[in-house]
């Protein structure tokens, strides 16, 4: 077979790079599950260690928890209130006066049921509630409940009141405005001078995630905590703890479509971050628990947050007051930021563009495709040029070949002396493969984020956002493939084949079976990579790879002429040149080798 080297290092350096970022990613989520078993051993027995050593030191502590039990009676029932708009439902408990859970009207979950998220999410904080007790707001039950009447705004509010035995009251102040997922919470302490400790409160979030899409297994590997720290955006993925070294705005338990969010509209002044992902059967994503503390003063104090249950939607992220929360949506970042403003600028308004007018999705990532060929095609119509004289070149190629027979490195002066004499770039042949690098990354982030892909149905493709499957195994194929067949990833492959069969046909002949081999061995590899990936972005290397079939067939029979192009290497080769310092430079090192692999063929014989 055949095959050209340069483009052959342009396929290995695509490979390396798709393989750094899953490998990366692979090893985040190994890292995580490994020591997760720390963590499960570890808080029990520091909980267990902390309790104790707390009483010791003070043995009115079990008391004074006593009592807090107390503040729930046993014959108190559990009374829940609701305010909703066209986007959620939001249900509320008068046990704790918070958030119980919110039901996402225009969103269902793979079981085509409502999108549900807050379920086991609490704010806890503690307050004294007179004669040496304190108690945490989770377990108190509000005495007093009332809805307000609804305002020209369309904003609904619902007040919680809790009067503790000091004739102090707590009160939570939940509105929810039209076609918004933010539930505004106004924590009101009057008295607070009595019911906080030197004026510090100490609010503990704890937020669960659970299974909206497919499989909790890439759902699982693929969550992570997102917050702003000083204003500015930062995650955690493969850590399990943060501590926080300035104000913190905002914190969100972050699944692959959703994210549930607490922002505090005045920031928290310090704080800390502990979650783990689950790794058990059930249908558990993650658990966070985040700690915040600030300092307040005067009798009267109100802490405004904002609470949002919604859609990782970048168009709805960008108007929050939070800042930098868009991020939350992953269109690249660290090894892979270059690739966020790709996404930003061009893949996203493109896109949305064509989604304007065409109701079918996996259409717009067709036009999307062909949007980027074209706009890639001047770069790419020098990279034919350069195989078009390859092909001129090769039966000079083939010639030379055969005349030295397995002298590789004399092949190999001689190959780069016909090229500087026709004037052709060896490198050439390389911008294809090396163009589909930041192209591919982009979109990998893109179609792996972008929510209005999500159940939507194309050919065969049940949803654009996740892998289609035309068969299921009855085992796990190892190295990421899964137990089912992907026919998107099927036609993505053999595409990348026929690529790499044309583009073998036009070079020289070479003898290392590495390189007569590679790109056979690259669209295999693809195979194990894509067969899990969104079909959204096997649907577009498919596309790509006819889009390129298509131009190369047209470029290489319509566009370029052989007969000017062996005119004008005839003309080059006649015009004197000058060696560059790095060609002297190679061909003195290839003369050298050539030098020293005679003397050992002259030692041998």
């Amino acid at each position: 077979m055949k095959t050209d080297k340069n483009t052959v290092i342009g396929f290995v350096l695509l490979a390396g790079l798709f393989f750094a970022y899953f490998w990366y990613t692979d090893r985040q989520q190994k890292e995580m599950q490994a020591y997760k078993k720390y963590i499960d051993d570890s808080v029990m027995l520091v909980k267990t260690a902390a309790e104790k050593k707390s009483a010791e030191k003070n043995p009115a502590l079990l008391d004074t928890i006593a009592a807090s039990k107390v503040v729930i009676a046993d014959s108190v029932k559990e009374q829940f209130s609701t305010l909703e708009n066209d986007l959620v439902t939001v249900r509320f408990s008068n046990i704790g006066g918070q958030v119980v859970g919110v039901t996402l009207k225009k969103y269902t979950n793979a079981k085509k049921q409502l999108v549900q998220l807050g379920d086991s999410t609490t704010l806890d904080y503690p307050v004294n509630i007179g004669n040496n007790q304190t108690a945490q707001i989770k377990q108190v039950v509000f005495q007093t409940v009332n809805t307000l009447p609804v305002g020209n705004d369309g904003v609904k509010k619902l007040d919680f009141i809790y009067t503790a035995a000091n004739g102090k009251k707590v009160k939570h102040q939940f509105s929810l405005s039209p076609n918004k997922y933010n539930i505004d919470w106004n924590v009101q302490l009057e008295g607070a001078d009595q019911l906080l400790t030197n004026g510090l409160i100490n609010f503990t979030w704890d937020a669960h995630s659970y299974q909206q899409e497919r499989t909790t297994e890439y759902e699982r590997q693929i969550s992570n905590v997102c917050f702003a720290e000083g204003n500015e955006f930062d995650y955690i993925s493969a850590k399990t703890s943060w501590a926080f070294e300035k104000p913190i705005q905002w914190v969100g338990l972050v699944q692959q479509f959703f994210s549930t969010t607490i922002y505090a509209k005045q920031g928290f002044a310090s704080g800390k971050i502990d979650w783990q992902r689950k790794t058990d059967s059930s249908n558990g994503l993650a658990a966070l628990q985040t700690q915040f503390q600030s300092k307040v003063t005067g009798a009267v104090v109100n802490i405004p947050l904002s609470l949002y249950y919604g859609p990782n939607d970048y168009q709805i992220l960008k108007k929050q007051e939070a800042p930098e929360m868009d991020k939350i949506v992953n269109l690249g970042r660290d090894l892979y930021s270059f690739v966020r403003p790709i996404n930003k600028y061009i893949i996203m308004p493109v896109f949305d563009f064509f989604a304007g007018f065409v109701s079918n999705f996996g259409w717009v990532v067709l036009l999307l495709t062909i949007f980027i060929r074209v706009v890639t095609s001047p770069l790419t119509y020098s990279s034919y040029l350069s195989s078009a004289k390859m092909k001129v070149l090769k039966p000079e190629l083939d010639q030379i070949k055969e005349r030295l027979g397995s002298d590789q490195q004399g092949f190999a002066m001689e190959q780069m002396k016909l090229f500087r004499e026709a004037g052709v770039n060896p490198l050439g042949g390389c911008i294809p493969a090396l163009l589909q690098i930041p192209i591919f990354f982009a979109l990998y982030s893109f179609f792996n984020s972008n929510i209005s892909l999500r159940g939507q149905a194309f050919l065969w493709s049940q949803d654009l956002s996740s892998y289609d499957v035309i068969a299921r195994l009855p085992f796990n194929v190892p190295m990421g493939f899964g137990d089912h067949i992907s026919l998107f990833t099927l036609t993505a492959v053999i595409t990348s084949i026929f690529i790499s069969v044309y583009n073998m046909s036009m070079t020289p002949t070479q003898d290392n079976p590495a390189l007569k081999y590679m790109p056979y061995i690259f669209p295999v590899m693809l195979l194990f990579i894509f067969n899990k990936l969104p079909s959204a972005l096997t649907w577009y290397y498919t596309v790509s790879n006819i889009v390129t079939l298509l131009l190369q067939l047209i470029i290489q029979k319509f566009i370029i002429n052989h007969d000017k192009i062996l005119a004008d290497i005839d003309v080059k080769r006649k015009t004197p040149k000058k060696k560059s310092n790095w060609q002297s430079k190679y061909e003195q090192m290839m003369e050298a080798q050539k030098k020293v692999q005679a003397l050992k063929d002259k030692q041998k014989k």
